[in-house]
């Protein structure tokens, strides 16, 4: 008999903070009910066998740790190297298939989904289905998909995916999540069908704002972020180029949104229309500030509003990929809408965190 487990992990939308948590500033985000799975069993074989049926392909390499990269972003073997290293005891072997109906490379981040439910799957060695620190897991996975190959990401995704819920999350002065006990409704996830470079708009956006920070830091130490106005940004304009200063401004607005928001969910019950309008408030900045929308996406956005969604933003970091519009009364006539628009769309609702669904004798 053989001990076999299945795990899962979510994948999640943005409400409000894009481009904001990298920069220690709060997220509004929502695990949702799209998700991926990990389910296999450990042996002593030295090798790791894993099936990836929805990219066609199946993965060998040897047990042995910590393992040489053999492509980008090779999240199979950054994962157990970052635990091998935290000395965490890995198996000496296992087979596994790996599946889930998260769109990738959409923003809904299917890729922060996959490396918390692969460290999951692989602390059940250990562990078993016995509960982990979710802020660990986090951390764990964070390191395996982004610091492991210097990439500019924050880890946002992550603490959805270990989590899950609606949560309130702040980075500063330490990482804190507060789990927002209102539903608002459901949502409809839309993909816009233009393909994403999520590093390049990293690069741009994180970098062009980095920048502009270490200008303004220089000339003025007690500038911070968390509670500078767009009023005093006037100041320091001779000291950061345009596009920097355009950046900064839109990292504000998106700050100040995501406070209104925090209070609008706070409530006992959710003023739905005004949730609706502050995310297309968002959008507005993601769009004309940040540059990170597209034309499609504009356009799906207005098709969502226009059958009956109270707001509607792209998700993730932008450049197209994903979009939801907010549809808590007509969800349906919503996704119909964007479907006519050749816009694959889905009705979602808020879910769990990373979770060992089952574990049985075979």
């Amino acid at each position: 008999m053989t001990h076999w487990f299945r795990v899962s992990a979510p994948g999640r939308i943005c409400l409000f903070g894009e481009h904001q948590d990298y920069l220690g500033l709060p997220v509004i985000a929502a695990a949702i009910n799209l998700r991926i799975w990990v389910e296999g069993r450990f042996d002593s074989t030295g090798m790791y066998a894993v099936d990836l049926p929805d990219m066609r392909e199946r993965l060998e390499f040897p047990a042995t740790f910590p393992q040489p990269y053999q492509r980008e972003r090779d999240y199979l073997r950054s994962v157990p190297n970052v635990l091998h290293r935290a000395g965490i005891t890995l198996p000496r072997g296992l087979k596994a298939r790996i599946w889930g109906n998260i769109p990738i490379n959409s923003g809904t981040a299917s890729s922060s989904a996959l490396c918390v439910a692969w460290t999951r799957f692989l602390l059940c060695h250990s562990a078993g289905a016995r509960p982990v620190d979710p802020f660990q897991l986090a951390k764990w996975a964070h390191q395996a998909e982004v610091l492991e190959f210097g990439e500019p990401g924050g880890m946002m995704d992550h603490v959805l995916a270990a989590v899950g819920g609606l949560c309130y999350v702040e980075f500063q002065p330490e990482l804190a999540v507060q789990k927002l006990r209102v539903d608002p409704g459901l949502f409809v996830l839309a993909e816009s069908g233009e393909p994403k470079d999520t590093k390049a708009i990293l690069a741009r956006v994180r970098g062009g704002v980095e920048a502009a920070l270490r200008k303004v830091g220089q000339a003025d130490p007690s500038f911070d972020l968390r509670t500078a106005t767009s009023r005093q940004l006037r100041r320091y304009g001779e000291l950061v180029s345009e596009e920097e200063l355009q950046l900064l401004e839109g990292a504000i607005a998106n700050r100040d949104i995501t406070r209104k928001a925090i209070a609008v969910l706070s409530r006992t019950s959710v003023d739905r229309r005004r949730l609706g309008a502050l995310l297309f408030e968002h959008q507005q900045v993601l769009r004309d500030s940040l540059r990170v929308s597209t034309e499609r996406i504009d356009l799906l956005v207005r098709e969502a509003m226009q059958a009956g969604a109270y707001g509607a933003k792209l998700n993730g970091s932008g450049g197209g990929g994903a979009l939801f519009a907010y549809a808590p009364e007509e969800p349906e006539r919503v996704r119909d809408a964007l479907l006519s628009r050749n816009a694959p769309a889905a009705i979602v609702r808020i879910d769990g965190g990373a979770t060992v669904e089952a574990e049985w004798e075979a």
